[in-house]
């Protein structure tokens, strides 16, 4: 199917950065059609027993009780010093079962927090997972199963699809309307083979790394080992962020009882407003940066331009004025297809973190460093309404 073979290791799987030649046309898929993801190298975990959700509460940030049978959660687990370690996806199937979704292998990790009377299951190779993503992902599900239909925003069911028993959440990672389909290993290909028949009216297509990392990015969804590190494997605590650093804070309770771990480094920085910085989002001035490259007898890049690695901020075009100081990085940089701009990611001190605050972003341009202007800019770029809305089964 790869026309490009163009693949990567995934924790020991391979995964195809882009199955065609353009990323932008796959993208396209996510946000116009419908496009088909393999997330099956991520790392599943069962957690089950009558005490599964007392054994989870003090592990994770969000109160798992919080997440009803039949929903998926977002959350995030921190270490003893409220730096984040990884974040997750949960799913409730029923009130004594959670299955647990990271990038990174946490079998040890959970087994010792968890404790207590709960199984404590690594799912990972059982279970493949296909993610739905896209405009149109409704409307070929709902020809498979008509229980997609009935699924509000992060909700999830089990169900059936050509007689293979399955899990569906209205979850995924490119800030679209989007489902992901656990499958029995043994039965990935029937599902899949399912989904692009379902799917031959509506410009389905399978889509690699990078087209969901353009999404993901519009849709300011972090990535780890790109916009943050674990706290377990981070060997200082500048490359250690929490849970405010990341924008994530919402997710810190307002007040509770309950005990979970890093919840007092946590509840003492929102306290006392100690956070380093804050992950924002980063607009580049158009113009400018179609002058850095023209200058040089260029065209600025644009079509298919997705990039992570840090890239250096300054308050000032070093260039222009040698008294420039660094004061921050950018982590994921793209241009945007929806927007028709570049936008990034970035760690910015908190008295640069408002919208609209200027800064300047080093590029390297014929070998050489050029600054171009850049805004500072909410999160989400992109958020449409059907991601969440409530929809009806197309005709």
């Amino acid at each position: 199917m790869s026309e490009t073979q163009l693949w990567e290791h995934w924790a020991g799987y391979l995964s195809a950065v882009k199955y065609q030649h353009s990323a932008s046309v796959e993208y396209f898929a996510i946000r116009d059609a419908v496009a088909v993801f393999d997330t099956t190298p991520l790392f599943k975990y069962r957690v089950s027993g009558a005490a599964a959700a007392d054994a989870m509460r003090p592990v994770f940030v969000r109160d798992v009780v919080d997440c009803p049978v039949g929903g998926a959660q977002y959350n995030i687990f921190c270490n003893d010093a409220g730096y984040v370690i990884e974040d997750a996806v949960l799913l409730r199937p029923a009130a004594d079962e959670f299955w647990v979704t990271t990038a990174q292998r946490n079998l040890r990790y959970l087994s010792n927090a968890l404790g207590g009377p709960v199984g404590v299951e690594e799912a990972r190779d059982q279970w493949g997972m296909l993610a739905v993503q896209g405009r149109h992902s409704l409307s070929v599900l709902s020809q498979l199963t008509g229980d997609a239909a009935k699924l509000e925003y992060f909700g999830m069911t089990r169900t059936s699809i050509s007689g293979v028993d399955v899990m569906v959440s209205r979850t995924g990672f490119t800030g679209d309307l989007g489902y992901e389909i656990w499958v029995p290993s043994g039965e990935s290909v029937t599902v899949f083979d399912a989904l692009f028949a379902a799917g031959s009216g509506y410009n389905i297509a399978p889509v690699g790394a990078t087209a969901l990392g353009m999404a993901r990015l519009e849709a300011g969804l972090l990535l780890l080992d790109t916009d943050f590190e674990s706290a377990r494997y981070a060997w200082t605590d500048a490359q250690r962020e929490t849970p405010f650093e990341l924008g994530l804070g919402w997710m810190v309770p307002e007040a509770t009882d309950r005990s979970y771990v890093g919840k007092a480094a946590v509840e003492r920085e929102r306290s006392t407003g100690t956070s380093r910085w804050k992950t924002t989002g980063l607009i580049v001035d158009a113009a400018g940066y179609e002058d850095l490259y023209n200058e040089e007898g260029l065209m600025a890049p644009k079509e298919g331009v997705y990039r992570t690695g840090t890239m250096s901020l300054y308050d000032k075009d070093f260039n222009a004025d040698a008294t420039a100081e660094y004061v921050g990085y950018v982590t994921s940089f793209m241009f945007s297809p929806i927007l028709k701009r570049h936008i990034g990611l970035a760690k910015v001190p908190l008295d640069r973190a408002g919208a609209g605050s200027e800064v300047f972003l080093e590029l390297v341009v014929s070998h050489r460093p050029k600054y171009v202007r850049a805004e500072v800019a909410k999160l989400p770029f992109y958020n449409p309404r059907h991601k969440t809305s409530t929809h009806e089964v197309s005709p």
